[in-house]
This record gives C-alpha cells, structure tokens and sequence, in this order.
C-alpha cells in the first residue's frame, strides 16, 4: 500500500488568496469570490491530499510533473476571504485544507495530513472548488463534506470521501471511494491488490471496473436495489436486499461494494 496513513509534519505554509481586487476574478460583486492558485513539486509515490469542507473536488494528470492546486472561493453571504487556504509539506507529500473560521467551543481548525488535525464550520455560506493537478506516479486523496469528488486519468492510487456528494475515480492504480449521498463510480487499472479496497454508498449507486485478471474476494450488498456482475459470482436474495460473493482468480483481499439503497454493478474492462 503506498498511500500512507499517517503523515510527520515538516513544514506548514500559509498562502492566503491573492486576489483582492475590486472584484473577484470572474466579474462577480466585490467580496464575493476569491482565487488561490499554487504549485510545488513532489516525489513519485508521494501524496497529494485536499481536504474540504464545502465544495466540489477534481483531479486531473499534470503535464509538467508539478502539482499545482487552484481554489476558487464563493459567498453569497459570507466573505470569502474569512476562509484560508492552508499548504503543509511533509516528507510524504503536500495536504492542503480549506479552513473555515475556528467555532467557539472547538478545538482551534488545523491543517494536518491524513486523519489528524481539526477542521470545522458554523453558519458560513462560502464555498471552495479545488482543481489539482496530480503528477505521474503520485497518489492523491480527496475529501469533502458537501460537495462531489471527480480524480479521473490518474496513475496513482486514489482514496476519496464525501458526506453528500458523487464521487468518480479512474486511476491505472488502486483506489477507494465512499459517500453517504451520491453515487460511487470507480474504474481501477492495477490487477494485484496490496489491500482490502472499500466503495460505499447510503442511498446512491455503487459501479466499480477492474481489470478481468484481479485477484480478489468480493463481498457486495444492498438493501433495496438491484446487483449486475460481469463476473461469474454468486448473487443471492432475501426479501428486498441482495448479496455478492465469490472469488475472482486466486482470491486474496477483499473487494467489498456496499449501498443501502441503490444498485450495484461490478464490471470487467
């Protein structure tokens, strides 16, 4: 597994939006959008992590080998300035948070990798869309609370959450995604599991592609909708909720697709 779980802080960059301009960048009324744009360089089989609150994710493939991560800050209440885009470098790679204002009563907001650090808002309408690009051979993990999660043409491995959202991923790689709200779709290159890889959806559709060599024991299930394999696996029901298992090749980890309410499709490519 490349993707690291826990990551050593080595350095923490604070890089306010640079524009404040009459108006925002777009033409838009004074105060109401603001743009953050940076870039830096980071080793193969490194990561690169956005963590959000509110606001859409995408990830694309560099074509320089650099990372380079533009936000793009809306309120149509709130000032966008009030929340800060914050960089932290490590020796495994780059995260970087969206930071709303600290909440009376909360831990102080702080941007650390993976599952540390604190993030939290109250009452702020204003809204981040994160555009990155990912360079060949890195990883990326995407997380948002409100909003969809797009890492599509990557080579890496790809993680990606979001509480209320779509999440989309095609990686040559590994790679996972979960969503309470949404809908889950994932097409993953990379044959030989080094992991057990998890796709999890509350109330939407769960479509995951792997490639027709892999290796893996698959554990599906749904409430309430209907379940397709390109697979020979078995499928069975009772009452409404329906289940997936079987062996693909030799086994190994497990490949697990799970949704309360939604369909579920398991496809070769």
């Amino acid at each position: 597994m490349r993707l690291p779980r826990a990551f050593t802080i080595t350095a923490i960059a604070v890089l306010l939006a640079a524009c404040s301009d009459a108006t925002g960048p777009d033409g838009n009324e004074p105060g109401k959008t603001e743009r953050f744009d940076w870039s830096g360089q980071i080793a193969p089989g490194q990561t690169v992590e956005i963590r959000n609150i509110s606001g859409d994710v995408r990830a694309s493939q560099s074509a320089n080998g650099m990372v380079r991560v533009v936000a793009r800050k809306r309120g149509e209440r709130d000032d966008p300035s009030t929340v800060r885009i914050e960089v932290v470098e490590t020796g495994q790679g780059v995260t970087i948070c969206a930071l709303y204002p600290d909440v009376p009563g909360r831990e102080p907001n702080e941007c650390l990798p993976g599952l540390d650090g604190q993030q939290s808002s109250w009452r702020n309408d204003v809204e981040v869309t994160f555009d990155v690009e990912v360079p060949a051979g890195c990883d990326f993990v995407g997380g948002t609370l409100s909003g969809s999660i797009e890492a599509t043409g990557l080579d890496g491995d790809v993680v990606a959450g979001s509480l209320s959202g779509d999440i989309d991923i095609s990686t040559s790689g590994l790679a996972e995604g979960n969503t309470f709200y949404g809908d889950v779709t994932a097409s993953i290159g990379q044959a030989a599991m080094d992991r057990d890889l998890l796709f999890v959806s509350l109330n939407g559709n769960v479509t995951v592609r792997v490639p027709a060599s892999m290796n893996a024991e698959v554990w599906g299930s749904t409430g309430s909708g209907s379940i397709s394999t390109d697979f020979p696996l078995s499928i069975t029901r009772l009452g409404s909720s329906r289940q997936l298992r079987g062996t693909l090749g030799s086994g190994g980890h497990t490949l697990r697709l799970t949704t309360l309410e939604g369909d579920i499709a398991l496809r070769s490519h």
